[in-house]
């Protein structure tokens, strides 16, 4: 079955993405100072709007299959490559995002008489370009637009090699079987032994949620909780405090309070004194409920810890929480997460979740056949509206977790 349409190709070489980062920046440079040399006389739909829109739109897939590697490929080199070219691009991206001419050639193309009977996709596109613009201080004297440039550059290397040590993470934890208590049989057959027996668990997500919601022993938990929650801390602990000090420093300059008001000004919430309030009341909402929780999940341990001969310390940790919640869930519910499993194994589940969908939303998926994908395990569907049998567009499932993957649930726009 040929995928139409696509214009993506995971056969790229680790020795071409460097070359090929380039080629896509020229592209782009060359449209952006075509639409940032035009005088306010010449600004119009096509040589503006239409010229960028249609640009971002092809520059995002040369874009995305290069740096997507970076989170999926099981070729460290290629990851490496790939990694180098986002963080090129991503300098681009600022640089891009700072052009003063393009900002002003937008500008330009707002105030023209036939703008306000464009189509809303159209004044919206350009209403947009010039809020973001602004908030990049584009309307600020230069002196300051250069420090928030040098400021955005920095915050994007900085990002990329927090999600870099992240996806790099390989600690593996050694316990014995009796400090594994409580977990089923398959999982502890799924595990990997050292040469003197113990079993090894690592910190990803199909080791670490297990065992936080069925090993019986609370020193257990308690050793994968803060290792789990310590992922990294010496790498990326200088990051994040760089980070938070960038962000303040950029919102001051754009001349807001905080990086909170900064952020919340293009969402629902607007400030951050409505996203407190929120919180604050419903806080206090649950507090019945929680306490009600609590309280059941102390009556759990307190008689677990005397039946086993654990410390009981009167209260709920962290290690504690999705162990007892499995409690309950078993206990007062009758929901044996364990035993529906065997009723759900992964090919059912994937091909129930994806019928679901396609009766919810009148569509059809279809697996593509010697898909190319970048990795053995990832597959392609095709998506077609079931009427009018339109091809609407295609998605790949990556499902298993691999070294240096991208560690947490995800979707990623490629096209």
């Amino acid at each position: 079955m040929v995928a139409d349409g696509i214009k993506l190709s995971w056969k790229i070489k680790r020795e071409n993405i460097n070359s090929e980062a380039d080629k896509i920046i020229e592209s782009l440079k060359t449209v952006y100072d075509s639409i940032g040399a035009l005088s306010d006389d010449q600004v119009t739909y096509d040589n503006v709007v239409k010229a960028a829109a249609d640009s971002d739109c092809w520059y995002a897939v040369e874009r995305n299959n290069i740096d997507f590697l970076r989170h999926v490929s099981a070729d460290k080199e290629l990851r490496d490559a790939s990694l180098a070219a986002d963080k090129k691009l991503s300098e681009f991206d600022v640089e891009l995002s700072m052009r003063q001419d393009v900002f002003e050639s937008f500008v330009a193309v707002e105030k023209l008489e036939d703008f306000k009977i464009w189509k809303p996709e159209a004044r919206r596109f350009v209403e947009r370009i010039i809020k973001i613009g602004r908030r990049n201080g584009l309307h600020l004297p230069k002196e300051v637009q250069d420090k928030i440039t040098a400021i955005k550059k920095r915050m994007s290397d900085l990002s990329i090699d927090f999600s870099k040590n992240l996806n790099e993470e390989n600690t593996v934890l050694e316990f014995t079987e009796e400090q594994l208590v409580g977990l089923p049989d398959d999982f502890l057959s799924s595990l990997e032994r050292t040469p003197e027996g113990k079993l090894k668990v690592t910190l990803k997500y199909p080791h670490v949620f297990p065992c936080m919601k069925k090993a019986r022993n609370p020193e257990t938990r308690k050793t994968i909780e803060i290792a789990f929650n310590s992922r990294c801390l010496k790498e990326n602990t200088p990051i994040l405090e760089e980070l938070v000090r960038l962000r303040h420093e950029k919102a001051v300059l754009l001349g807001y309070k905080t990086h909170a008001q900064f952020v919340l000004e293009m969402r629902m919430a607007k400030n951050p004194e409505t996203v407190a309030e929120f919180l604050s009341s419903l806080a206090v909402k649950l507090q019945d409920l929680r306490k009600e929780e609590v309280d059941l999940f102390l009556q759990y341990k307190q008689k677990e810890c005397e039946e086993f001969g654990y410390e009981f310390d009167n209260k709920i940790n962290n290690w504690d929480l999705r162990y007892y919640m499995t409690m309950t869930e078993e206990k007062k519910y009758a929901v044996d997460q364990q035993k529906l499993k065997e009723y759900f194994p992964m090919s059912v589940v994937t091909s129930g979740l994806l019928q679901i969908y396609q009766e919810l939303l009148g569509l059809e998926f279809s697996q593509v056949s010697d898909a190319d994908v970048w990795h053995e395990d990832v597959t392609l569907y095709s998506v077609k509206d079931k009427n009018s049998d339109e091809l609407i567009g295609y998605f790949y499932l990556d499902l298993h977790p691999r070294e240096g993957k991208y560690g947490h649930a995800a979707c990623f726009g490629l096209q």
